[in-house]
């Protein structure tokens, strides 16, 4: 059944052994992670978010990571789904919210330079009715200002319930939390929709920053976000930025912000101290018609 699930539903699949073996080990997995969070097995790591114009960093993504005592570090790409399906979450994500706005708090102390703090939300998170109220008091008891704060929600979160997501959405603005739509360009919310958002930033797909040096249709595409949410007013971040040729792109264009492997790849809190220290140096813009 749950093979039949994954192809897609509406079709059957023919039981055999390694369906079996597939199950337990998923089955097993889904256990573990629930204890995850109590064995210390969890981690933020922290990516970079970049000014585009200065070179200098601005504001970190908090991103998960687990470290399982015997599998080593386990991709998100296994566990985030399936923490998703198993409801787990919802635990998952409270824990990283405080998390983060905790260390977001323990750089202050430290006088470091002002940092955003950007955290991923999930569908499940977000639309729970007492999550404005959750944040709130996360942001109380740490004693961060909620400025200080962005969410991130991806464009397939938003579809899920519309109406009730921009009702959260002015909750949060309404306490000065920062919100910023994630891998924007892949899922399927209409404009019409887009413009209800009251969002501060738009944050492009890495997969169109990959094709941009040799694909017109990425290049295009990317040209019209950036000018898209120029115009509504919006700030632009670009995910996946590998190599100078990219960011010479994303200068010539007046994108804001950058992430990616180019700056750094996501890091432990101790390592941010000394990131804070780096600058990038200006790059010769690249022309429109970077492809071919």
């Amino acid at each position: 059944m749950q093979r039949a699930k994954e192809k897609g539903r509406d079709n059957f699949q023919i039981y055999a052994q390694d369906m079996h073996i597939r199950a337990l080990e998923r089955l097993t997995l889904e256990q573990e992670l629930r204890y995850a969070i109590e064995r210390n097995q969890l981690e933020l790591y922290y990516q970079p978010q970049v000014s585009v114009g200065e070179g200098r960093m601005v504001g970190v993504e908090a991103l998960m990571r687990w470290h399982h005592p015997r599998h080593g570090r386990v991709s998100p790409m296994v566990f985030i789904p399936l923490a998703e399906e198993s409801g787990l979450i919802e635990m998952i994500g409270d824990w990283a919210l405080r998390t983060a706005c905790q260390q977001a708090k323990r750089w202050q102390e430290q006088q470091l330079p002002a940092l955003t703090m950007a955290v991923n939300m999930s569908a499940r998170q977000f639309l729970r009715p007492t999550m404005v109220d959750e944040v709130a008091r996360i942001l109380q008891e740490i004693g961060l200002a909620s400025a200080d704060l962005e969410l991130e929600i991806t464009e397939s979160l938003m579809m899920v319930d519309v109406e009730n997501g921009i009702s959260a959405m002015h909750a949060l603005k309404a306490i000065g939390v920062g919100l910023s739509i994630d891998d924007f360009g892949t899922g399927y919310s209409s404009l019409n929709y887009l413009k209800r958002f009251p969002i501060d930033r738009l944050k492009i797909d890495k997969s169109f920053l990959i094709g941009i040096e040799t694909n017109q249709d990425d290049l295009a595409i990317t040209l019209a976000m950036i000018a898209m949410a120029h115009s509504m007013g919006l700030s632009v971040v670009a995910e996946g930025v590998e190599n100078a040729a990219q960011l010479a792109f994303l200068r010539a264009h007046r994108c804001d912000e950058f992430q990616g492997y180019y700056f750094s790849t996501p890091v432990p809190a101790r390592e941010i101290p000394a990131l804070l220290e780096k600058r990038l140096e200006p790059v010769d813009s690249a022309p429109a018609d970077l492809p071919g």
